[in-house]
């Protein structure tokens, strides 16, 4: 049992194995907030809320007892206008133009299990016994605007989900113009904020820093999650690390145009809000519908960071990802894009096949070039048939082939986007995102097709399942490879234009629930130039992500370090790639890019053909091992030990749930003259066991292996990558 309801004090309390989430709703009928934090006994807890007169600028809209003000009570749906000056949750123009909204309690009731979200990616339940949920029933009298708080409580998981569905009950259309997920107010300030930061090549750099007075905020205005921004952050009692201190995590099950902000207000007390971004969006509600607000999903740690993510890790990998490949083990696979590019021919993409299958490689990935007339980058998104004059003998000869040589088949597509110079262009002009009279700017040489429309995810679904139908392909790479801009779509009213946005990400996930369902047996991975859609959403649909379109191994340890504080291993996609590196030029040992490649979903994007002897030896060897860990690395709990963001050495282990075995990789970057002996301690071992090292002739108990450490970095050299794999003596 996860919630918990006094009836006599109107005070619920949400309870995870770790955890407390506790409010009361007050003789005034506002939903006061009392307690998020470690896990409290059920009880009388309505004394955690103090009220008392603050200030004479605080208004106060009880008259009869002015301790109330709504400038400074904690709530869970704070709105604007009836005296909170704070960043509300909740905001709506009514028919009389004016945006005064005030939400007081009407009822409320329980749900065993967690019901999904209509047209949105959320966490689920297998079972009705693993969830219980909380429906909250708040009502603005004078509009008739009436709004659900919805809290899930997965207690085994650890975790609390908040969303908001909004009903116009009125007579008149309202139009939302902020609609959040969830806010909480905390106490005091004295936290740091955490986000999840970079750019395109370099996604999610760790940022820390304290809290200070008035807002602090990440946020993406470009219709996608973005490389720049996460839908993702955290606060951290001071001093916060991997193992120790408080932390609060909120993660958006979205992929559009996000904000993630934390307000701190005049009294040192903090709230932070997380939802769709409200810059240039509203919502035309009519009377009798209902808007529903993406997921947030809420995770308390007293472990650090680490209890943390791994709580996520678990949560996202078996409750958020779905379909047959959840909890299979991933393929070793080759693509062939920065082998090929464009310029390739079936006999050169058989030949590439031949060499990973001498290699012991399971799958082949044919990337971009394979459609309409697709020589370079300005054509033919859109045109989903296959190019005859590269591949003359159709696609099922060449998957044929491929099978053959005893591998599975993969493809490439990119379904949301279209060339100017394309049959579908040409055909449908105003099928893409565009302004009647304004120039429709280009990324990528193409534009967006307006997935706000059901013709165009009609066309869509038909031509990709054609394609996919017409042999037998086991994988796909889903690519988006630009931002929005001009957003508005052909087939909407002037008051609905700044809905384009948000339709469109519902209008994807339709077509993605749509094609993953047809295609179950097909493991679909999503991209966006690499990590510019790594969020939840994306793996509802698809448990696996192109984790960042630069494969260089030394970037990759900020990139994977940064991925993994909230996204399961499982879902990180990491290859090795042909040096110089094709982002960064630089050049690094085969055996450091397989161990980070290795710590991940494994694979590899060059030209195999071109591999030495001994290449093709120390590469078989690593197929070879990884196959052998795998398990380990995609399913075992996952413990960062050493942060690139913090020195020249990265570290991370990977353990079995049940401590029998581990995987300790270890990364130097640059060679130290004379350097100083260095030991990393392990994590996530039973102190109690005794432990052998593959290679080394030694007992070593659990207990030293965590206390003391093992020797690491004797061999001089820049670049430098070791692996230990751990088995518990019998």
């Amino acid at each position: 049992m996860g919630i918990y309801i006094d009836s006599q004090q109107q005070l619920f309390h949400l309870q995870t194995k770790g955890s407390s989430y506790v409010f009361q709703i007050l003789p005034s009928g506002y939903a006061a907030h009392l307690y998020y934090g470690k896990r409290l006994r059920a009880g009388d807890l309505s004394w955690l809320l103090v009220s008392q007169e603050r200030c004479s600028f605080s208004p106060n809209p009880v008259p009869e007892d002015r301790s109330i003000s709504l400038d400074t009570l904690p709530q869970e749906l704070p709105v604007y206008g009836t005296s909170d000056y704070r960043h509300p949750l909740l905001q709506a123009r009514l028919e009389d133009g004016t945006t005064i909204t005030e939400f007081k309690y009407v009822s409320h009731r329980m749900e065993q299990g967690k019901p999904g979200l209509e047209g949105l990616p959320a966490v689920y339940a297998e079972r009705e016994s693993e969830a219980e949920t909380l429906v909250l029933n708040m009502q603005d009298l004078a509009s008739g605007l009436h709004v659900e708080l919805i809290y899930a409580v997965l207690e085994d998981y650890d975790a609390i989900t908040r969303s908001m569905r909004i009903v116009n009950d009125s007579g008149a259309s309202i139009e939302l113009l902020r609609a959040l997920s969830a806010s909480v107010d905390f106490p005091h300030m004295d936290y740091e904020w955490l986000q999840l930061s970079g750019a395109w090549t370099r996604e999610r750099d760790v940022i820390r820093r304290p809290l200070a007075y008035g807002m602090q905020a990440v946020e993406s205005r470009r219709g996608s999650s973005s490389h720049q921004q996460n839908p993702f952050a955290a606060l951290l009692s001071p001093g916060t690390d991997e193992d120790h201190g408080e932390v609060y995590g909120f993660s958006l099950v979205y992929s559009g145009s996000f904000i993630a902000q934390a307000e701190v207000d005049q009294f040192r007390t903090t709230r932070l809000s997380i939802g769709i971004n409200p810059f240039d969006f509203t919502w035309l509600l009519e009377p009798g519908e209902s808007f529903q607000t993406p997921e947030t999903v809420m995770v308390y740690s007293a472990g650090g960071l680490g209890g943390m993510s791994r709580t996520y890790h678990k949560l996202y990998r078996e409750r958020l990802a779905r379909g047959e490949f959840r909890d299979q083990e991933r393929p070793v696979l080759v693509n062939n894009w920065e082998a090929t590019y464009f310029n390739f021919n079936a006999e050169k993409i058989e030949n590439i096949a031949k060499a990973g299958q001498e290699l012991g490689i399971e799958l082949f990935v044919l990337d971009d070039g394979w459609f309409g007339r697709r020589d370079r980058d300005n054509s033919s998104l859109g045109d989903w048939v296959v190019d005859l004059n590269k591949l003359p003998d159709g696609l099922d000869d060449l998957v044929e082939r491929v099978n053959h040589l005893g591998m599975q088949f993969g493809l490439w597509f990119e379904p949301e986007m279209v060339s100017p110079d394309s049959d579908l262009y040409r055909m449908h002009p105003d099928w893409c995102l565009h302004v009647p009279g304004r120039r429709r700017t280009e990324g990528r040489q193409q534009l967006i097709l307006d997935f706000s429309r059901q013709d165009v995810r009609d066309e869509i679904v038909r031509m990709i399942g054609n394609v996919l139908s017409s042999a037998p392909i086991t994988y796909v790479k889903w690519d988006m490879n630009r931002n929005m801009t001009e957003i508005g779509s052909a087939l909407l009213p002037p008051q609905r234009q700044r809905e384009t946005a948000h339709r469109y990400m519902l209008g994807l996930y339709e077509v993605m629930e749509r094609i993953t369902m047809a295609f179950p047996h097909i493991l679909f991975e999503s991209c966006s130039g690499g990590g510019g859609r790594f969020d939840p959403g994306m793996l509802f649909y698809m448990p696996q992500t192109w984790t960042s379109d630069n494969t260089d191994a030394v970037a990759r340890l900020r990139i994977q370090y940064g991925t993994s504080l909230v996204y399961p291993v499982s879902s990180i996609g990491s290859h090795v790639s042909a040096v110089p590196n094709h982002q960064v030029k630089r050049t690094t040992p085969l055996d450091m890019r397989g161990l980070v490649a290795m710590s991940g979903n494994f694979g590899y994007e060059l030209d195999l053909t071109r591999f030495s002897d001994e290449e093709k030896e120390a590469v078989k060897e690593q197929v070879a091992l990884y196959k052998e860990i795998r398990g380990l690395v995609q399913f075992g709990l996952h413990y960062r030990l050493l942060s690139p963001f913090e020195g020249n050495e990265t570290a991370w282990m990977f353990v079995a749930e049940d401590g029998s075995e581990a995987a300790v990789f270890y990364f130097r970057v640059l060679s130290e003259s004379n350097a100083p002996l260095s030991r990393l301690k392990l994590k996530g071992l039973d102190p109690d066991a005794d432990y052998s090292i593959l290679g080394s002739d030694g007992v070593f108990g659990g207990d030293a292996l965590m206390y003391a450490g093992i020797s690491v970095g004797e061999d001089r050299g820049d670049f430098h990558s070791e692996l230990f794999r751990l088995k518990r003596m019998q």
